[in-house]
């Protein structure tokens, strides 16, 4: 071997072994994608359950106006001739109200609301549970393409710094020309600019993740084989029928829809008769003139009322115009949930199609990949037995380079396809491997 040859041989394995060196200390935690998608759970569960919980505490107010309130409280006050009321309640020293429904239409209906309110906020939370399960998997996804990528630059580097000492040598030899150094230096600074791409890639997708999941940016490393095999998507699967039954966006829409009529059902029903129980307990004083204008011998501290408020309405038109009002945010209310069963229904079909297209982009991308992976072995060969120019190999080898990456791309593409339809048709959280909700 020529002494231009070894060194160059030598430096491209200093080269190497220096970016093996930095690429074990720079590594970070290995993290599985079910593992990340648990922590990212976890960490937005709090806001993803608000909603819930401000809709099951309106069902439960409005369960509760059946069971007894009690409220005790004092009439304190001075009297001079007849003992006016204070507030509504006559003058005591001491009073104790209790107040429920009895018989109410209306609060029926909107008790019914509030639970099917209820219903629908809890689909919309597992709406924005799956959106979660899907941000954090495109985001590891895309991170093992990038940090895949980076491995196979590295050894791009190594060889673009062995083509350049090749060629500098060549020089000072007289085989090539000078114009030649320049072009094996663009090839050189061309996968610097590559291998900046893919780590601003990787330092931004773990800074997501680091704020989905709570880990240290600089400790999550992915792993090829926690992700999941993707199934395989058909012609004729019937994924639109699918997905619009499963679609937790559609389902909230129609609860929605649901709760709207029973709102507009207790609007109407408030011109209903109603009947509510009511009690009251008070102790009296002298100094409220109670015995001056009113029977003296039969004065006594202590009273008591328990009985039933029952009311006729008779004639309301501000409630029959709000009853009316509520007719029509129940006929929007359904014409939005068909919009939201349109949506899903267009976009699943959307994506069925765009996987296809993509499975027959990664197809052809792979078998580029193939061939010029052959070429470039046969252009070897004849390098070696000296029927081929050094040159011609370098050009094939960047081909090459540029048909991986491409195929990488397609296999990305693929799977954020694949991804998305299996969130529109619920089955992302069983493909992660995390209970769905």
């Amino acid at each position: 071997m020529k002494p231009a040859l070894r060194c160059a041989w030598l430096r491209t394995f200093l080269i190497a072994g220096g970016v093996l060196s930095c690429s074990l200390l720079a590594r970070g935690e290995s993290v599985p994608l079910k593992r990340v998608v648990e922590l990212a759970l976890a960490h937005a569960s709090a806001g993803t359950a608000a909603d819930e919980q401000r809709a099951f505490a309106s069902y439960r107010e409005a369960r509760n106006q059946y069971i007894p309130q009690f409220i005790v409280g004092s009439g304190l006050g001075k009297s001079w001739g007849f003992p006016l009321s204070l507030e509504g309640s006559a003058p005591s020293i001491l009073n104790v109200n209790s107040q429920s429904a009895l018989f109410n239409p209306a609060l029926r209906e909107f008790i019914k609301a509030a639970q099917v309110e209820y219903k629908a906020a809890s689909f919309q939370s597992k709406d924005q549970r799956d959106q979660v399960i899907q941000d954090a998997t495109l985001s590891y996804v895309e991170l093992n393409k990038w940090e895949t990528m980076l491995s196979h630059l590295r050894e791009e580097q190594a060889q673009a710094a062995r083509m350049e000492d090749i060629v500098a040598q060549r020089i000072r030899e007289g085989v090539d020309s000078p114009v030649m150094q320049a072009q094996a230096k663009l090839g050189s600074a061309r996968v610097r600019l590559r291998m900046a791409e893919a780590q601003g890639s990787i330092d931004v997708l773990r800074n997501r993740l680091a704020q989905m999941t709570g880990l240290a940016s600089d400790s999550i490393q992915s792993v090829t084989e926690s992700v999941p095999v993707l199934p395989e998507v058909k012609q004729d699967d019937n994924l639109v029928g699918k997905a619009v039954e499963s679609s937790p966006s559609v389902l909230a829409a129609q609860n929605r829809a649901t709760a709207l009529d029973f709102r507009a059902r207790g609007q109407h029903r408030s011109l209903w008769p109603s009947v509510d129980f009511a009690a009251q307990y008070a102790i009296l004083a002298r100094y409220n003139n109670y015995d001056q204008f009113f029977n003296a011998n039969s004065f006594q501290r202590h009273n008591a009322t328990v009985g039933v408020a029952i009311r006729f309405p008779f004639f309301s038109a501000s409630q029959h115009a709000h009853a009316d009002a509520a007719d029509a945010e129940a006929i929007k209310g359904h014409h939005d949930a068909e919009v939201a069963k349109n949506k899903v229904s267009e976009e699943t079909l959307r994506l069925h199609r765009t996987v296809q297209q993509m499975a027959a982009a990664q197809e052809v991308a792979s078998l580029e990949y193939q061939v010029s992976q052959g070429n470039l072995e046969a252009l070897q060969v004849r390098v070696d037995a000296g029927t081929a120019n050094l040159h011609d190999l370098d050009d094939m080898r960047n081909q090459t380079n540029e048909r991986y990456q491409a195929l990488q791309d397609s296999n990305f593409q693929l799977q954020r396809a694949r991804i998305a339809l299996l969130r529109a048709t619920g089955e992302l959280a069983n493909w992660v491997g995390v209970p769905a909700k």
